[in-house]
């Protein structure tokens, strides 16, 4: 086993890795193998980037033979004792299983039970049309980043160059294995960043402020929309703009702006146990049977699930799920749901922050 080791001087993450948990038990894992399969191929390198004396260290162990392969998964397994967080890119899908066989095949007892895992592309993929990315791969995700890297190389590129190395070491073929891995980890600690756009979808937001505005539209028509300025939890590495069930959302200049349409009209709130109201169609509303039992039976019939209703003209915003209740409807088929803006609702700021949420989750 041949193992490797490099600071990184004066190596800055731009993303406050220190709110998910201190930096020193933090590590960052990429591993190298020769092939998809666990059964079928080898584990040859393990890399790690941990944080120690202000600076970002990397560790790396090298199978020399393919025996040393339980060797490497040993080291690394000692090593790692201590820390809590492990971040990695699809490392769900592939590293950590791959590993876990090897650990089952070698007899080993360990586990990644005691680490809290944070799998980058699992936490950014939901986003990449948001984003504008034709895909997820760690390149992708460094060249949207701007991040630059020394290597050229992919893992499969790699596997001949191992083989032979195991055959015919060389100083050329064991720098072209630790440069990729090397790349790939500081590839990995250079685009946490992409994780902001993760925290804005899924985290606090902070509403600075909120307001309702006029206008009209190219069509002559007088449109009303809510405005709410925002302080996201974490600064977005680039501005971003988008839209989606007519909310729109910009980030720039480290503040975000929010657009929902308010809908000034006559809404439906329909009752959940239709068997105990009457429906007056003449009035075109549902009143309980205690209530519209002094009705004229004329006037009256057995309400239906879809007549079962109250009507309003109100101010409303809408949900696309149920965040306030009560939750009103144009009509009993309908899915867009909308919640009334009272009095008290308009100076509660610690809704709209949930509701700013709320909105971005349903646009994403």
């Amino acid at each position: 086993m041949r193992t490797e080791t490099e600071i990184l001087h004066n190596f800055t993450i731009k993303y406050p890795l220190g709110k998910i948990a201190p930096l020193e038990k933090i590590l960052f894992l990429d591993i190298e193998t020769t092939g998809f399969q666990a059964a079928s191929s080898t584990l040859y390198l393990i890399g790690l980037a941990y944080y120690e004396n202000n600076d970002w260290h990397l560790i790396q162990w090298l199978a020399e033979t393919y025996e040393e392969e339980k060797v490497i998964i040993n080291a690394f397994f000692q090593f790692s004792a201590g820390f809590t967080h492990l971040f990695h890119y699809n490392g769900n899908n592939f590293d950590l299983p791959f590993i876990m066989q090897k650990c089952a095949k070698y007899g080993f007892s360990y586990h990644f039970d005691n680490f809290i895992g944070i799998d980058i592309y699992r936490r950014i993929t939901p986003y990449r049309e948001r984003l504008g990315l034709p895909n997820c791969k760690q390149k992708t995700i460094e060249n949207f980043l701007k991040v630059k890297r020394l290597d050229l190389y992919d893992g499969g590129d790699l596997i001949s160059v191992y083989h032979d190395y195991v055959s015919s070491p060389s100083n050329e073929g064991r720098y072209l294995m630790l440069l990729h891995n090397s790349s790939d980890l500081k590839g990995l600690l250079s685009i946490t960043p992409i994780l902001a756009y993760h925290d804005m979808f899924n985290g606090k937001i902070k509403v600075r402020k909120v307001q309702a505005n006029y206008f009209t539209d190219i069509r002559g028509k007088s449109k009303n929309m809510l405005y709410m300025k925002l302080k996201l939890k974490t600064e977005l590495p680039y501005p971003l703009s988008f839209n989606n069930n007519r909310c729109y959302f910009k980030y720039e200049d480290n503040e975000g702006y929010l657009a929902v349409p308010i809908y000034e009209e006559e809404m439906k709130y329909f009752y959940a146990n239709y068997k105990e109201y009457y429906y007056l169609p003449a009035e075109d509303i549902a009143l309980h049977k205690t209530i519209a039992t002094y009705v004229d039976k004329e006037f009256r019939i057995n309400a239906t699930a879809s007549n079962c209703y109250a009507r309003k003209t109100a101010t409303f915003l809408p949900q696309w799920d149920v965040l306030l209740e009560p939750f009103f409807k144009r009509d009993y088929e309908s899915k867009d749901l909308f919640f009334e803006v009272t009095d008290e609702l308009k100076r509660d700021r610690e809704f709209f922050a949930n509701y700013a949420s709320h909105v971005l989750n349903a646009m994403k």
